[in-house]
């Protein structure tokens, strides 16, 4: 019997589509493609698939498309595209696929990291209405007689000689939409529906038009630098370099004139620098040699995001500056990228996927074949190690430009320092005296302290009890409102204790949690606390904290600067947010006044980095003709890394700390990986990391080695009980073996999470 309903005919498959999902999925998924889709999707574009037993609807991404499927398995249909256009090209797709493979993560991640929110929710866009002239020798007759308003909209959209927004006609021609529509219902007008720009570009650049800037004159080293950086432009070809130049020598300068020599051959530059360098005065610097730049970093909005993502696809722009990210932009015809201070560590993403934009930056150019230039005054030590190996072309600039000598670094034994008394205990007395001397003489002071709050921790010294926050086992840190300074005053705690890793605050207490009869210390020093302290010692002269407490609202980072730049503001203290990338000729003193904060935690870089941000900090003075002098406060003076960075002798200490890398079997001499599990459950996290690693230990082949399982030196942090082990590998390829089949292939039991980290940068 025939069925009354019978089912639709499925529809006709005219293609395959590979698809892959922002899952930790190794698989790409074959779809058919109905043919009412074929003509429209490509690679990169989004589509709607339907997923699992379940067949729920999901976004996933066209990654490759075949005439013939890739399974012998029946295939589902493609729902529906997504987008208008490919969000990105074969190179980002080669990119992306490449990141996934060697960070061990889904393809489908990969991507969705890749671009944008702004770009994929097309912010700052909207639908508007167009309307088109038809050509007289396609018009039919038609008996209406026109009004004069629709003669005269008529005219001047044949003037236009191509499409109009129907509001800017109507508005051109001062008449209402609805002669426009009438033009359309008669024949003489076509209407087509586009998405544009929300707002005007103007609107979303960089607030004012910077000045232009002509070059300088070019030492002798950065001639050798720029010519060597040229020749490789001119011969085409996958060429790195590693540009060595001691704080001030004009790096910038040197990728500048290199840019201006890509956009003069009508190609693109990338330029990838950190979040905190990232400042006005250096986009500035950008903006004066070349009209069309993108800017592309976090606290731009969805729609301003979106907007530079659109522009840059679109090969209207000449240069993209940004963060991390910024190294997925999608240029057209890209010539040259740049990453400036190539050493940071905030290039690392630390969530899925784990990658880091310097690395990346050199594969997207290998895959590109143009140069890659890194540039800092302190490389890290993977890409030293890759010019002694000959994998990298080192140009050096040894001396500041114009001969200025690099600053004279001072070091304090806080040891032999005389006992400060009272509340105040951040300045000493050889860094207070020359602070004196500084501001008496007219010049200005950055003070760098790499601690946030007021007291960074709450102790008692009856129990050793420390505050801890209540999700993670970090203690809490001391924050309250700067005040006026009563010393008669009974000094009262008001504020709060803040979790600096999950959020958590509450009430500061004033006795101990662990014992009935503690009383709670406050102590440490932060930066809220040496702001007390300055308007204690320096009443009157103008200061500026810079910490990402401080600088919360939109433009504040940028005004704190400005103020600095003018002189209006005459000491200016923060953490590592004042660090790098400012340049300001007036400053004659920087003051570090502890050197040791992260000299001491349980992570194998610490020296290198402690060594970089001294460096780094040092050289914000000395700029100008009146020269300037750096105090380091310390209390392990000898260390090779505080000593070496008094002397800006970097490549004594990269070869002291290769050596120590090298006897111990660190990176980067051998490959690291660290495998990070953790859980709600202690015991239950504790069994199945000590079961994962028992599994690598049995295959690892000769010159691995296994470190732990141990707990993390944060064992706990929102609530996740943490463990990890490190595995060291002769060889990348030796090491993902190992992980994809003894680790990535393994069941994780309920609540518990396993996250690798190829190549990790953060060990805590």
């Amino acid at each position: 019997m025939p069925e009354l309903f019978p089912p639709p005919p499925e529809p006709a498959v005219a293609c395959y589509a590979e698809v892959v999902f922002n899952r930790p999925l190794t698989t790409r998924f074959t779809y058919g493609v109905p043919e009412n889709l074929a003509a429209r999707l490509q690679p990169g574009m989004r589509v709607r698939a339907p997923f699992g037993r379940g067949n729920r609807l999901l976004p996933g991404y066209c990654v490759a498309l075949s005439v013939q499927p890739r399974t012998d398995r029946s295939v589902k249909l493609l729902n529906s595209i997504i987008d208008d256009e490919p969000l990105l090209g074969p190179d980002l797709l080669d990119l992306t696929q490449w990141l996934a493979d060697y960070y061990l993560c889904g393809w489908g991640q990969a991507l969705d990291a890749a671009i944008p929110a702004g770009a994929k929710a097309q912010a700052g866009t909207r639908q508007k209405a167009f309307v088109t002239a038809v050509p007289l020798d396609l018009l039919r007759p038609v008996p209406t007689t026109l009004t004069r308003k629709q003669g005269l909209a008529l005219a001047a959209l044949r003037e236009a000689g191509g499409p109009l927004e129907a509001d800017a006609l109507a508005e051109q021609v001062g008449c209402g939409l609805s002669v426009v529509w009438a033009l359309v219902r008669q024949g003489y007008a076509t209407r087509q529906t586009r998405r544009v720009e929300a707002t005007p570009l103007e609107e979303l650049g960089l607030g004012h038009t910077p000045e232009p800037t002509g070059p300088v004159d070019l030492t002798e080293h950065q001639r050798q630098a720029l010519a060597a950086i040229d020749a490789a432009l001119k011969t085409g070809g996958f060429k790195p370099f590693l540009l060595h130049g001691v704080t001030g020598s004009g790096k910038t300068e040197v990728y500048l004139r290199a840019i201006a020599q890509v956009v003069a051959a009508g190609r693109e530059a990338l330029v990838l620098v950190p979040e905190i360098s990232l400042t006005p005065q250096a986009i500035e610097r950008f903006a004066g040699r070349f009209p069309h730049i993108a800017v592309l970093h976090s606290h731009l909005t969805g729609p301003e995001r979106g907007m530079h993502w659109r522009r840059i696809a679109r090969g209207e722009m000449q240069v993209v500056i940004g963060a991390r990210s910024a190294i997925f932009a999608p240029t057209r015809r890209l010539g040259l990228i740049v990453v400036d201070e190539e050493h940071e560590s905030s290039f690392k993403q630390e969530t899925t996927p784990r990658y880091h934009a310097r690395d990346l930056a050199v594969r997207r150019a290998q895959q590109l074949g143009i140069p890659v230039v890194l540039g800092s005054a302190t490389p890290a030590l993977e890409s030293w190690h890759n010019v002694q190996r000959g994998a990298y072309t080192l140009l050096s600039l040894p001396h500041r430009v114009e001969g200025r000598p690099l600053p004279r670094v001072q070091i304090v034994d806080l040891r032999h320092e005389p006992m400060r008394r009272g509340r105040f205990g951040a300045i000493g007395p050889s860094l207070e005296r020359a602070m004196h001397i500084t501001l008496g003489q007219g010049g200005q002071i950055i003070l760098f302290l790499n601690r946030r709050g007021f007291d960074t921790y709450l102790y008692c010294p009856k129990c050793g009890c420390v505050v801890k926050c209540r999700f993670c086992d970090v203690a809490l840190t001391h924050h309250r409102a700067p005040r006026a300074v009563d010393e008669s005053a009974a000094e009262p705690r008001p504020g709060r204790a803040v979790c600096h890793y999950c959020g958590f605050r509450t009430a500061p207490p004033s006795d101990c949690p662990e014992c009935p009869e503690g009383q709670i210390r406050y102590l440490g020093l932060g930066t809220e606390k040496l702001e007390e302290e300055l308007a204690h010692k320096f009443p009157g002269v103008a200061c500026q904290r810079m910490d990402s407490d401080s600088m919360r609202r939109g433009g504040s980072h940028a005004r704190a600067l400005e103020a600095f730049r003018r002189g209006d503001t005459r000491i200016l203290f923060g953490t590592q947010m004042i660090a790098k990338g400012l340049d300001f000729p007036g400053v004659t003193l920087v003051g570090v006044v502890n050197a040791d904060t992260a000299l001491h935690l349980p992570d194998f870089r610490a020296a290198e980095r402690t060594f970089q941000l001294l460096a780094q900090v040092a050289g914000r003075t000395g700029r100008g003709e009146q020269g300037g002098i750096v105090l380091v406060q310390t209390l392990t003076p000898e260390h090779p890394c505080i000593h070496m960075a008094s002397r800006h002798d970097y490549e004594s200490f990269a070869r002291w700390e290769l050596e120590q890398r090298r006897s111990h079997g660190y990176p980067p001499l051998r490959r690291l990986a660290r495998v990070l599990v953790r859980g709600r459950e202690q015991p239950v996290v504790a069994r199945h990391v000590a079961e994962l690693a028992e599994r690598v230990r049995s295959a690892l082949s000769e010159g691995m080695t296994l470190l732990g399982p141990a707990e993390a030196p944060l064992k706990k942090l929102e609530g996740w009980h943490r463990w990890h082990f490190l595995i060291f590998s002769p060889t990348a390829r030796e090491l993902h073996g190992v992980l994809r089949e003894h680790v990535l292939s393994q069941p994780t039991p309920h609540r518990v999470e396993v996250a690798i980290d190829v190549d990790p940068q953060a060990m805590l």
